[in-house]
């Protein structure tokens, strides 16, 4: 998992139709309710955190 999960993955399509968005919305990967997606954005904190801890004991040892 990445951190950019909550954001649409850009393509030809999405970028012409921000050209007509004159509201100012951003574009994110909608979850089906507010805990959800706390849930899913500190899920993926940690294991972004795991994956930096087990590269520095890789790369530095330990």
């Amino acid at each position: 998992m990445s951190t950019d999960f909550l954001f649409v993955k850009q393509s030809f399509l999405n970028g012409m139709a921000s050209v007509a968005n004159l509201g100012g919305a951003v574009l994110v990967n909608a979850s089906n309710s507010p805990r959800e997606a706390d849930i899913t954005a500190i899920t993926s904190d940690w294991d972004m955190v795991g994956s930096d801890i087990s590269e520095a004991l890789n790369r530095y040892g330990g």
